[in-house]
């Protein structure tokens, strides 16, 4: 069955658990990828250049808004995050499905010029157990941590113009929410009929 790949777009405030989610539906789901983006901030530990992110400096990443190569791009606490387009074009045509972790600003754009995205977005169960995640992580300083703390309520209520919204409370839970969002979007019936198109007269 031949149509375009899906791209699924997932938000979250830092500390939700949207990057530990993709990872793990990553493993789940048939003729998933996941679309790595580019950053100016620092790596951090056990990160790796290309399996993460794409780690550039800010020169770098000017040049690359300049020649139009970022589907989308925004600046989040501090630093630089962008979406290759030619990645995103790449796997619809190739009917591979993405799945993409990026703020509600790269979320915004994208739902503004890229046509049949879904967009999921991940709660914590509190703003209480989102800072004891932030803190557990033990790689941001006490003023990171604030601040992301801070972004979050502002975050969070861009949640409403989302198509799905996930509570992260108990993982395992997540993941089988999330997997089924997955698996119904692949299912949706515009989807399968372009896919059948030239078995069926539908």
């Amino acid at each position: 069955m031949k149509r375009e790949g899906v791209l699924f777009v997932i938000s979250a405030p830092s500390g939700a658990g949207k990057t530990s989610l993709c990872k793990e539906i990553i493993d789940i789901i048939p003729n998933l990828r996941h679309s790595v983006s580019y950053t100016t901030r620092t790596p951090r530990p056990g990160e790796l250049h290309g399996r993460d992110y794409f780690f550039v400096d800010q020169a770098e990443f000017q040049r690359m808004i300049e020649a139009q190569e970022f589907a989308e791009w925004a600046e989040v606490h501090g630093n630089l995050y962008g979406t290759s387009l030619a990645t995103l074009n790449e796997c619809r045509a190739n009917g591979i499905d993405l799945i993409l972790d990026i703020d509600c600003q790269g979320a915004q754009q994208l739902k503004g010029r890229y046509n049949g995205g879904v967009y999921i977005f991940i709660l914590p169960p509190s703003i209480a157990e989102l800072r004891r995640r932030l803190d557990n992580r033990s790689s941001d300083s006490e003023e990171v941590i604030e601040r992301r703390i801070r972004n979050a309520a502002g975050e969070i209520r861009e949640a409403r113009w989302y198509d799905y919204i996930i509570v992260n409370d108990v993982f395992a839970v997540a993941v089988e929410q999330l997997k089924a969002v997955l698996t119904a979007e692949q299912c949706r019936s515009s989807r399968v009929i372009q896919g059948l198109s030239e078995n069926f007269d539908l």
